[in-house]
């Protein structure tokens, strides 16, 4: 939980109450490799925090699983269309390995907002993240699939430690062969 406290803390210092409501709101729950946190075609109800683990966001296109990004230890995860306006979600979300997070609830979420530090940290981080995936989806648009390895490499190195290869090739593009050939070309 002290991890998460740091995080929320590097947005917006907390006051001892918001900090306790926060610890009191946030549950930790274990899931296994394998299991689906969030499913398409249900209602996203939780936010997450992974404090140990990986977990693969990803949709279904023409019958194919296209993994969309795959998050590791110290960030959030939720399904944000489903979880902020309550309706089915359009993504899976699945465990890559045993999996550790802090969960809240859509309605422990509520009672939060009612801590003016947690609304300030609640935009705080919104807007870093919106910005950050807006940012992103356009650099990594544009890279080649070589490049788009060596960012993940540099940038996100634990997606290439805990991720399976067939995961990490459909998040940059390529088939699980191509991937093989930049991995082979890089060493």
């Amino acid at each position: 939980m002290e991890k998460l406290i740091e995080i929320i803390n590097s947005f917006e210092k907390l006051d001892s109450e918001t900090e306790l409501a926060i610890k009191e709101s946030f549950v930790e729950e274990t899931f296994k490799k394998g299991e689906f946190i969030v499913e398409e075609g249900k209602v996203c109800n939780k936010i997450y925090f992974i404090k140990s683990g990986a977990i693969r966001r990803f949709c279904i296109e023409d019958g194919i699983e296209v993994t969309k990004w795959i998050y590791t230890d110290n960030q959030f995860v939720t399904s944000m269309s489903s979880f902020f306006e309550q309706k089915p979600s359009y993504e899976n979300f699945q465990t890559c390995e045993e999996t550790l997070v802090y969960s809240l609830s859509y309605l422990d979420e509520q009672i939060l907002l009612e801590y003016p530090i947690f609304i300030k940290f609640h935009i705080k981080q919104l807007r870093y993240y919106l910005s950050n995936i807006n940012e992103f989806n356009h650099l990594f648009r544009l890279m080649t699939a070589e490049k788009k390895y060596l960012f993940l490499l540099e940038s996100f190195p634990l997606i290439i430690k805990k991720a399976k290869l067939k995961h990490i090739a459909s998040l940059i593009g390529v088939s699980q062969e191509t991937l093989s050939r930049i991995r082979a070309s890089i060493i």
